[in-house]
């Protein structure tokens, strides 16, 4: 046989046979390697790796963080109320070789087991809680306790769960007439004790007001009737005063005053007698 034939052969044999011993594990993917059958190793950093031909078999998942997007799904409250809850569960890769042992490296299969696990562990806390906890709420705490029941039995699969969350948690349509009817009265019920918190409010204002009022027109009337009581008899004793001094100018300034009063209209009528004392001024007066 042709030596160059003998070489072509033996460097295309080569090729293959290196071609089978070796393998790449990219940096999104997780990788197993098998003898026979039988798992060898799963701990395999990103890179070119050596394998036995016909020996060892690889097989690679992929690491990267998968998303399980389950249907809106029923759960009934302790009032026994149903609500449609829809939710996600972010979940990786964390022990290969579990992971093939637990759903022969399927993610679907892995799906399917964490959606059953969120499912029993959701119908279990809204079983616990009425409508009001689980709409506004315990929506946290019922996230918390889903996270920690899904990492403990994700564990049994080898994967990890990243987080798990609640999207929406709607009310049929019968249940949610009888809760916004519910929601509405326990408002109502809220403003009635407002009202009447600020009609009483408005009571002790008013009553307080009045009272300062009486108070301040009691005040006030006292030093008016004070100051009053003062001028008068301040004007008394300057009246007694200018009597005092000229008895005589006094009694003619009076009358005059009085006869400025009597006469101040033209229709005015007084009936005396002429001798009266009330004329004493109008008569010839005495040297």
């Amino acid at each position: 046989m042709n030596p160059r034939i003998l070489i072509a052969v033996a460097g295309v044999l080569a090729a293959m046979l290196l071609s089978a011993s070796l393998f790449t594990v990219g940096e999104a993917q997780k990788a197993i390697r098998f003898r026979l059958g039988e798992i060898v190793d799963t701990d395999y950093p990103p890179g070119l790796h050596f394998k036995w031909p016909l020996i060892n078999n690889v097989r690679k998942f992929d690491g990267r963080v998968q998303t399980l997007d389950t249907e809106p799904e029923r759960f009934l409250t302790a009032e026994k109320k149903n609500v449609i809850v829809d939710s996600f569960v972010k979940w990786r890769i964390a022990d290969t070789a579990r992971f093939y042992t637990a759903v022969a490296g399927d993610p679907l299969q892995a799906n399917l087991r964490l959606d059953q696990i969120t499912k029993d562990s959701m119908r279990s806390e809204f079983s616990k809680r009425t409508v009001q906890d689980v709409v506004a709420g315990d929506r946290r705490q019922i996230m918390d306790i889903l996270s920690t029941t899904l990492r403990r039995e994700a564990a049994n699969l080898g994967v990890e769960v990243v987080d798990v969350r609640i999207k929406r948690i709607d009310l049929p349509p019968d249940v949610s007439s009888s809760v916004f009817r519910r929601m509405r009265a326990e408002r109502e019920r809220v403003a009635r004790d407002f009202r009447s918190r600020g009609a009483e409010a408005a009571e002790r204002i008013r009553a307080d007001a009045d009272r300062q009022s009486t108070v301040l027109l009691a005040e006030a009337y006292r030093d008016a009737e004070r100051v009053r009581g003062e001028g008068d008899a301040r004007a008394a004793g300057l009246y007694a005063n200018a009597y005092g001094q000229d008895p005589d100018f006094f009694a003619f300034y009076r009358s005059l005053g009085a006869y400025r009063a009597s006469f101040a209209s033209k229709d005015d009528v007084i009936v005396l007698s002429p001798d009266s004392e009330f004329f004493r001024y109008f008569k010839k007066p005495q040297p």
